[in-house]
């Protein structure tokens, strides 16, 4: 069975996947001590010394955590570190919840009727039918046009895509 990896990439869905989670805000950052700072490898516990996780990357103030189930991006400030470990506000129970929950939420937005906004940020339709590999957008002149389904995300309001409206319109114009 795959697995599929979620990159939490938003400061903002952090700070709501903790409050999901019952921790009302990140842990503030603590002066790392004498110089430590966050590397790969690096072990991630909760509160009580429970693991985590394990550090695979940083990326300026993104750390990634590699749980038992996903890789999680989150900010900087949402660890103490010390003694060569960081510690989080959450225990791997909750956070791998609270990433399967978000997935849930997104996944759900990606349903028949939903609106597609592409990247401009305006409609580039509706979703028309879906499966595992595919989903059929019908774009706004009614035309209807089949793309792999990993390139629709599920966004606020629906899906999104990386096309603006015109860029599909000249897809199925083509493909004819």
């Amino acid at each position: 069975m795959e697995r599929k990896m979620m990159r939490i990439r938003s400061p903002f869905l952090v700070a709501c996947l903790l409050s999901i989670a019952g921790v009302s805000a990140p842990l503030a950052a603590q002066p790392a001590e004498s110089g430590t700072s966050i590397t790969a490898g690096m072990k991630v516990e909760d509160p009580q010394g429970g693991e985590v996780g394990t550090v695979s990357a940083v990326a300026g103030d993104i750390v990634t955590v590699k749980t038992d189930k996903h890789d999680v991006q989150l900010p900087s400030n949402s660890f103490t570190v010390g003694a060569g470990k960081l510690v989080m506000g959450m225990t791997q129970v909750e956070l791998n919840a609270a990433v399967d929950r978000a997935q849930a939420e997104a996944q759900a937005k990606l349903a028949v009727g939903a609106t597609v906004t592409g990247s401009k940020g305006t409609s580039v339709g509706t979703i028309d039918a879906i499966d595992d590999q595919y989903v059929t957008l019908k774009l706004l002149s009614g035309k209807l046009i089949k793309i792999q389904r990993s390139s629709v995300g599920a966004g606020p309001q629906g899906g999104i895509i990386g096309l603006t409206a015109e860029e599909l319109e000249a897809q199925v114009a083509g493909s004819r």
